[in-house]
């Protein structure tokens, strides 16, 4: 049995987790109901720190009409346990629409209702999380040599609070990608913020907007400012002849079924480039093909009717980006013949993707036990555990960030509700804190935070 902590020692959590999107919220109902399953000693104790005030899931694209892209049964839970309390199907019954819902034979659910799930599951499990706190440090504690344990602060406006943790998962999301040298600014949007920025042209009479990308987000961005402004000419800008469709057929997404981790694992790294070669159609740089016909139909339609407000500029990039008070300059070079022709607008919306977050950048001196390959990328286990020196005695787990070694599923929901199983079996197969420090925090927290 360990000797008594001092009264001002910080409160040590089995875990940790950094962030709390849908795979954290994941990982929360994972171990709840763990917990109702064991006794007081083999319960894991667990914290988790969110900088927003509360949940939300990529807020700036909840376009009214857009759906999920996955079936409703890859939700938090329902691969890793079929009869959760936490399902779909159970926020469905709880809200009254479980009976319409399956009349509306539909795999796919609306993404702003997804959205109400995810808040509804994470309503579920606030009391392991605090919002509104944002982990600004993580430092090592070393005992004989050691590091056993890691210090997480965290910040909430003014106040700064440690919590002791042996087990970190880190799941701080995406971050939007901008083209080198662009920011965003009033006129010149990530797709990301799209609803919130519309919102401030109320009043005004955009007349032109431009839409840089070839994905669904663009795809979706573009039809949405075509509905929404009506008198505005919308240009979208990409590389290719027009949208290609996702690949969402039945052996292709075998792609991320929970085996195909487990053989893009151990593949060979020529195996593992070959794989998203081949099937990075099923998520990257493509689009519904409803969603692409819609469009087409649309294009044609006012061609015939000599309206054109929706133009395609095909074989295409954007060169030069430059910015006054009242419109956005920018210069579109045909990839054809080189030609550059300037166009002014009102806004321009990059809809170019989004990169995982440094989660190494958040550990501090953690970092330096963190192992990388020869590519400089981190190292990490089966069970999502980065290889660390033998010095480190902690485990610092990642939802996110893994496409190199765990394939294209890294930040989907596609694979979330086994993910989160994986790790925490991990957790308890290879120790946790100290059964009377665990107690301890499991008493004090609620007090505390």
């Amino acid at each position: 049995m360990s000797q008594a902590l001092p009264d001002d020692a910080p409160l040590i959590h089995d875990l940790i987790g950094i962030g709390f999107g849908p795979s954290n919220v994941a990982m929360a109902i994972a171990l709840s109901e763990h917990n109702a399953s064991v006794g007081r000693q083999e319960a894991v104790t667990a914290h988790f720190f969110e900088r927003q005030p509360e949940f939300g899931w990529h807020r700036g694209m909840l376009i009214d009409d857009a759906t999920m892209q996955v079936s409703f049964l890859k939700d938090l839970v329902t691969l890793r346990n079929p009869t959760s309390e936490y399902s779909f199907l159970c926020y469905l019954q709880s809200k009254g629409r479980l009976i319409d819902f399956v009349n509306h034979k539909n795999l796919f659910p609306l993404r702003v209702e997804f959205h109400d799930y995810f808040q509804w599951a994470a309503a579920k499990v606030d009391d392991m999380v605090s919002y509104g706190s944002e982990v600004v440090a993580v430092r090592p504690v070393v005992e004989d040599g050691v590091v056993q344990y890691m210090d997480v602060t965290a910040r909430s406006g003014s106040e700064l609070v440690v919590h002791r943790a042996r087990n970190l998962v880190v799941g701080t999301g995406l971050t939007p990608r901008m083209p080198e040298g662009v920011d965003r600014t009033d006129r010149v949007w990530h797709n990301s913020d799209l609803l919130g920025k519309v919102e401030g042209l109320k009043g005004t009479d955009p007349r032109r907007f431009i839409v840089v990308g070839a994905g669904q987000s663009a795809a979706e961005n573009v039809a949405y400012l075509h509905r929404t402004f009506p008198e505005a000419e919308v240009c979208a800008v990409f590389s290719r002849y027009g949208y290609s469709p996702a690949d969402d057929s039945s052996f292709a997404n075998r792609i991320f079924d929970p085996a195909a981790v487990d053989e893009y694992f151990i593949a060979p790294e020529e195996i593992k480039q070959k794989l998203i070669g081949y099937h990075g159609n099923t998520n990257y740089s493509v689009v519904d093909i409803d969603l692409i016909d819609d469009l087409y139909r649309q294009e044609y339609q006012e061609k015939v009717l000599g309206t054109e407000r929706l133009r395609f500029l095909k074989v295409s990039r954007l060169t030069e980006v430059m910015e006054t008070p009242d419109k956005v300059r920018v210069t579109v070079e045909s990839l054809v013949t080189g030609e550059k022709t300037p166009l002014d607008a009102d806004v321009l919306v990059y809809a170019t993707g989004y990169r995982s977050a440094d989660a190494l950048g958040l550990l501090g001196e953690v970092e330096q036990y963190c192992q990388r390959d020869e590519q400089g990328r981190v190292r990490v286990e089966r069970d999502y555990r980065i290889t660390t020196d033998p010095e480190l005695n902690c485990g610092i787990y990642l939802q996110g960030g893994t496409e190199h070694t765990h394939g294209i599923t890294s930040s989907l929901l596609s694979n979330t509700a086994v993910r989160v199983g994986e790790i925490l079996d991990s957790i308890v197969a290879n120790g946790r804190a100290p059964l009377a420090q665990a107690e301890r925090a499991a008493d004090e927290i609620g007090s505390t935070l």
